[in-house]
């Protein structure tokens, strides 16, 4: 298939896996010589009419001479994708580089003509669309900038798929054909388009797995016992409503019934349509239940089975092989190695799980990659007494296991419109594609929390998940993440707590917390951890031991009906005697006063008081409340499911104040990221940036390599060019080359050595400041060279004095995986030993800057800290402005560090600079829609 045609090698690169519309897959691929009888079996299944539509005119059948020319490609000039499923064409596209007049040509024409032909079956399933991305990608690399359609008036499907891609274009009528013209640079607007389709697509995917309407479990035993037949049992206790099947190659032929569920040898010999497979057999069997399942047209599959990436290299390739033979039918697969899904929905009740027990119904998504995790975060959320308690339920939970195929990302995409999912729980111990993650992410928590545990932060990534490396410490990722609006914790404990109150409480105003209880001592350690978390708490109100349920009635009540208020903890230790309230009694009492005040949250921290917790959830429903402050919406947010009732509204209750209070910090944290989201600032444009210089000057330097290292020359012209100025440092080799330099510098010098065991080690001695004339200059000259060696060895420079300020850094590097991050830090030991160190991904918006340099912990010596003068920050800002827009507008840099940079009371001096250029890394995130191969 991969053969060679005409001049050039087939590009195996071109090749992709995609998902259509309805969640289905299809592969794209180039065509060669040896797709000619596939091309005329397509072809005979096309309609007279899609034929008509494609060739003006009835076209019956394929000549010789038209199989030829469609097979034959040098994949330069003459082009053509199809899309396969199942090894057979649904869907062909091809362009031919034309000239002036229309006519064939070679580069360097830019324009090609493209046409199009899918399948009737397969119309509506957004092949066209998925072909149209690709095919000018494949353009592009190539050099053709412009596509030229012609249309029949009455193909208004065609039609629809050019106009609704997005790209500019420019439609004109002759000779009763519908001509089409249309860049092929990506714009705003096609870009989000392709990522709307994406979006519509991957979470119909998820959604078919999910909500099955016939499952088939494959690998049932014929006696109790085994996996298989435990996910059997799952399903049928769970209550699952649609159809269920048993499916075993073991059993007798007369077999008919396991424990009443329709059994069958294989899943060919069901009779009816099969929506979801869970596949619980050996992994050397899997391929041929694949196979079956394929050609029965089973929509997805969860695989059980272990033997795969987690068991070595043998079984990283047959994990790899599962999944391209699964895509080849057009499926999805959630593991394998996986512990299964749940779906709670009252219309589907799906327990195709090793969970023996369905959870209870809920607004909580949660996602693992660990069974064992998920396992623990089931049970959880599920049990009333100890930890974190009350009754707290799951929409869906998905177990991803070796993630060769279904991932976070895609989940995400789900839980982003599902109706039913208000908080979204992820434990993740690897991001297969972090730029992704980002996006999606930042998308998702702009209409619901999303709270994410790091497994494997310190460790290479499980044996079972192939991942693209990172070279950024997990500091920078979760950095990063917290700029994505994600609420990240360091604990599944702290993950369910964080997702008990977000799911059960509005989300505060702001950090200022008052605290209500019935011990003194309970009440300081709230407040002692409010303050250790950020938060304003006020005062503690203590109501003393002998307070009623009448009396936490009333001080929750005013709590919460004070405006210097935006959310309450009530603490509770067990009191002794007759007036001490009951645990409903309580209870009813808390929950009467929050639900005067909607729009607070309330949180319980109760001392060996389980009853209470029990209490506090007794509810009809665990829905959350609709209302989450004054809060706003996206643009375009997913349906709302319908509010709670306030009798419904839950209380979470913590056994600990330290755990109650963290969750709190997160909501407001998290509740500020959302406020600020509305408004995340502009990336400012610059008069004196010269953007088209500096793209000569790179090109002109890489033309030397692959990759270097510029010099202080050119590191300064090109740092010029987007109004980076370096502070001039001249070489001084000898005693009179420093005294050269400094008389043309002009007094007072610093003198500077630059070796790279001494280069920004201010400690070590290796700088002297404030040399005010010659004399002064010799003598540190000869201070320097007797305490650490000959000037070859120091690399000493001559440098003007700046105005003195604060040092701090600024640095920008490009990621393979994350993308592009601008990273700000004070010089010396705050970042390098602290890592007291802030990042933001690129581009940088003005908001964007300035709170990055506002963020580190050590930003109160910018601004006046201890009686010393403020520094210039707006100047910080606007550097670090112009850093991210080299780097975004020239992903050949590829490292920029400026160090140190003394920012001063009035302007800043970037004293050392240092940049890099290489080839850009590929950008997956601007190409086509394509499933990751891993």
């Amino acid at each position: 298939m991969q053969t060679a045609s005409d001049r050039h090698e087939y590009p195996a690169h071109w090749e992709a896996d995609v998902v259509l519309r309805d969640g289905g897959t299809a592969r794209i691929r180039p065509i060669t010589v040896d797709d000619a009888e596939r091309l005329v079996s397509f072809y005979e299944q096309v309609s007279d009419e899609s034929k008509y539509y494609r060739f003006f005119a009835p076209y019956p059948r394929l000549s010789a001479k038209d199989v030829h020319r469609f097979t034959h490609h040098d994949f330069v000039d003459r082009v053509g994708l199809a899309a396969t499923i199942g090894g057979e064409f649904i869907a062909t596209v091809r362009y031919d580089r034309i000239g002036a007049g229309g006519r064939p040509a070679s580069s360097p024409a830019d324009e090609a003509e493209v046409a199009f032909l899918v399948q009737d079956a397969h119309q509506g399933r957004g092949v066209a669309s998925a072909l149209l991305e690709h095919i000018a990608a494949v353009a592009r690399e190539q050099g053709i900038r412009r596509f030229a359609a012609e249309v029949l008036p009455a193909n208004n499907k065609m039609i629809k798929v050019f106009t609704d891609a997005g790209y500019q274009q420019k439609r004109s009528f002759e000779d009763g054909v519908v001509r089409l013209e249309f860049d092929l640079e990506p714009t705003d607007r096609s870009l989000a388009v392709q990522r709307a389709r994406e979006q519509r697509a991957e979470a119909r995917s998820v959604q078919r797995l999910l909500a099955p309407g016939a499952v088939a479990v494959i690998g049932t035993g014929r006696t109790p016992g085994g996996v298989g037949r435990g996910v059997l049992d799952n399903l049928r206790s769970g209550g699952f409503t649609g159809r269920l099947y048993a499916v075993n190659k073991a059993l007798p032929e007369d077999r008919k019934e396991l424990d009443g569920v329709s059994a069958h040898r294989s899943v060919r010999d069901i009779a009816e349509p099969v929506d979801l497979a869970v596949v619980a057999v050996p992994a050397e069997h899997v391929p041929e239940v694949v196979a079956e399942c394929g050609e029965h047209g089973v929509q997805g599959l969860v695989v059980i089975s272990a033997g795969y990436a987690e068991s070595g290299p043998e079984g990283r390739e047959r994990q790899r092989e599962l999944v391209r033979q699964a895509r080849s039918y057009g499926m999805r697969i959630i593991g394998p190695n996986t512990f299964g899904i749940i779906n709670t929905s009252p219309g589907v009740r799906l327990n195709a799980s090793l969970a023996p027990e369905m959870p209870r119904p809920g607004r909580i998504g949660l996602f693992a990659q660990s069974g064992a995790i998920g396992i623990a975060l089931l049970s959880r959320l599920h049990r009333r007494g100890g930890g974190v308690t009350g009754v707290t339920g799951v929409s869906t939970f998905v177990s991803s296991g070796n993630r060769a195929d279904v991932s976070g990302n895609d989940v995400l995409q789900y839980w982003y419109e599902d109706p039913d999912t208000d908080v979204a729980l992820m434990y993740l111990e690897t991001i297969g594609n972090p730029r992704k993650f980002n996006r999606l992410a930042r998308r998702t928590a702009a209409a619901k929390p999303l709270v994410v545990v790091q497994g494997a932060r310190h460790g290479g990534a499980p044996q079972g998940h192939a991942v693209r490396a990172t070279r950024l410490p997990h500091a920078t990722v979760s950095a990063l993440l917290r700029q994505a609006g994600v609420i990240r914790v360091d604990t599944i404990t702290e993950l369910v707590d964080a997702g008990l109150l977000l799911a059960r409480q509005p989300l505060p105003a702001g950090p200022r917390v008052a605290i209500v209880g019935n011990s003194e001592s309970l009440g300081m350690l709230t407040y002692d951890a409010c303050l250790a978390e950020g938060l304003r708490p006020l005062p503690p109100l203590d109501l003393t031991t002998a307070a009623s349920a009448e009396d936490f009635h009333r001080a929750l009540a005013a709590a919460l009906a004070d405006d210097a208020c935006d959310a309450v903890v009530v603490t509770v230790i067990p009191a002794v005697g007759e007036s001490s309230p009951g645990d409903a009694a309580l209870a009813r009492a808390l929950r009467s006063a929050a639900a005067a005040a909607p729009a607070k949250p309330v949180l319980v921290v109760h001392v060996e008081l389980g009853g209470i917790a029990e209490a506090l959830s007794a509810a009809t429903s665990t829905s959350p409340q609709a209302q989450r402050g004054d809060l706003p919406r996206p643009a375009d947010p997913p349906p709302a499911a319908a509010p709670a009732s306030e009798e419904a509204r839950l209380i979470p209750a913590f056994p600990a104040a330290e755990r109650a209070v963290r969750a709190l910090a997160e909501a407001v944290k998290y509740a500020q990221w959302r406020r600020e989201a509305t408004d995340p600032g502009k990336v400012p444009e610059y008069d004196d940036v010269d953007e088209k210089g500096a793209a000569e000057l790179i090109h002109g330097l890489l033309a030397r390599g692959e990759g270097l290292t510029l010099g202080a020359d050119e590191t300064c012209d090109l740092l010029t060019r987007y109004g980076v100025h370096v502070r001039r440092a001249l070489p001084a080799a000898t005693p009179e080359a420093a005294v050269e330099a400094a008389r043309e510098i002009g007094y007072p010098v610093a003198l500077k050595a630059t070796a790279p065991h001494l280069r920004h080690r201010a400690d070590l001695g290796g700088v002297r400041l404030d040399l005010a004339d010659e004399e002064q200059l010799r003598r540190a000259y000869t201070e320097l060279t007797g305490l650490f060696g000959r000037p070859q060895e120091l690399r000493p420079v001559v440098q003007g004095m700046a105005p003195r300020g604060v040092d701090t850094f600024v640095q920008a590097v490009i990621d393979p995986a994350a993308g592009a991050v601008l990273s700000f830090g004070l010089a010396g030991a705050a970042s390098q030993l602290l890592g007291d160190t802030a990042h933001r991904l690129i581009p940088v918006t003005d908001r964007d800057a300035a709170s990055q340099v506002r963020s580190i912990r050590t930003a109160p010596l910018l601004f006046g800290w201890r009686g010393s003068a403020p520094v210039d920050t707006p100047a910080l800002e606007e550097l670090m402005l112009r850093v991210s827009r080299l780097v975004d507008d020239h992903p050949e840099v590829v490292a920029v560090t400026l160090e140190p940079v003394v920012v001063a009371p009035h302007g800043l001096s970037v004293l050392g600079a240092t940049v890099r250029l290489a080839p850009p890394p590929a950008r997956d995130d601007l190409g086509p829609r394509t499933l990751p191969v891993y």
